[in-house]
């Protein structure tokens, strides 16, 4: 038995012990109470007890926690007037295998009686209710936090890995070859390198982008790096129109552009080509990043750009979201994205 269990389990014997000894208090100050009537009265703690605990049963399996408030207040008194009558028909069974009067049981179960009677269930499911609240919401706090710390790190790690010394080294020289042969393309590509600079700067500020802002980088990235490799790197994009308004997580196609330029086309001495594609299919969003070349000994599947990915798609989409890398043949790597469409994103 967990730490939970056991706290509801002690909530349960202590809330309905409090609840008989008042209900023994009250009676005994108007009447002396006889042993049978004493007996009838703790009977009630486990058909108390047995009541609520079928009550979160039915509340579990029908997921009433995952209801709007309104269905789940709605819930909470249509329950409690339903455990109320349940409590006095087991009240009237239980009397009399004590030898109690059916006229007392009955006028002591009295329709106000019952509807008082509501009160403790009432006050039972407040507390249930309640409980799950806070926890739910002190989850979601938790992955606020979680989401924000990920977010601190990619920021970093994209700076060190993305825009490392030995990138800005390389992107600055092709800039500055260009300088003189041609300034209007040089100026062009001092643009573009401003652009990724600023977008990663700034990129833990938003969960998700537009498709169409990703692209958008990863173009820049893409006409940079051609600068660097020129016929070496050939790349196009086959994107549908409907999926360029879809959300998707800041550099999750960047990342795996810059992994298919750094792992494939850079060792290939002929260069190699990288293509985006997108499309929706099945409620999902699918991204494809091909490139030339092979997964090889190096394992990237392993390295920062795909298992940040992973850890983002994570936290964001749950379970339904995904990212893989495959070998579609021995000249060929693919990854491919799936991201659950949800009604924000439609």
């Amino acid at each position: 038995m967990n730490k939970r269990q056991k706290i509801y389990w002690w909530c349960q014997i202590c809330g309905w012990l409090f609840f008989i000894i008042i209900n023994l208090v009250f009676f005994q100050l108007s009447t002396k109470t006889p042993l049978n009537y004493i007996l009838f009265y703790l009977l009630q703690l486990p058909i108390g007890i047995s009541l609520t605990h079928v009550y979160r049963f039915f509340i579990l399996k029908w997921s009433i926690l995952t209801y709007k408030i309104i269905y789940q207040i709605l819930v909470i008194v249509l329950s409690s007037i339903v455990l109320s009558v349940l409590f006095f028909f087991t009240n009237i069974t239980t009397g009399l295998l004590f030898s109690i009067p059916l006229n007392k049981i009955v006028s002591l179960a009295s329709v106000e009686v019952i509807i008082n009677n509501t009160i403790p269930f009432i006050f039972w499911s407040l507390i249930y209710f309640g409980f799950h609240y806070l926890q739910n919401y002190k989850r979601t706090e938790i992955q606020n936090l979680r989401w924000e710390a990920s977010s601190k790190d990619i920021e970093l790690n994209k700076l060190k890995s993305q825009l490392n010394p030995h990138f800005m080294f390389n992107s600055m020289n092709s800039i500055r070859a260009l300088i003189d042969e041609d300034p209007g393309k040089a100026k062009e590509a001092v643009t573009k390198l401003s652009n990724i600079l600023r977008n990663t700067l700034l990129m833990n500020k938003n969960k998700e982008i537009l498709l169409e802002e990703e692209l958008s980088i990863v173009k820049d990235y893409l006409d940079l790096e051609h600068i660097r490799y020129e016929e070496r790197l050939q790349y196009n994009f086959e994107v549908e129109p409907e999926s360029l308004k879809i959300k998707v997580p800041p550099l999750i196609v960047q990342t795996q552009v810059e992994n298919a330029i750094k792992h494939g086309i850079s060792k290939l001495s002929k260069g190699g080509k990288v293509s985006v594609t997108s499309h929706i299919k099945n409620n999902n969003l699918s991204i494809e990043i091909k490139n030339t070349g092979t997964i090889g000994l190096e394992k990237p599947e392993t390295g920062f750009g795909l298992v940040n990915s992973k850890q983002r798609l994570d936290l964001l989409y749950g379970a339904k979201a995904s990212i893989e890398i495959t070998n579609t043949d021995q000249e060929e790597v693919l990854v491919r994205i799936n991201i659950p469409l949800s009604n924000k994103n439609q």
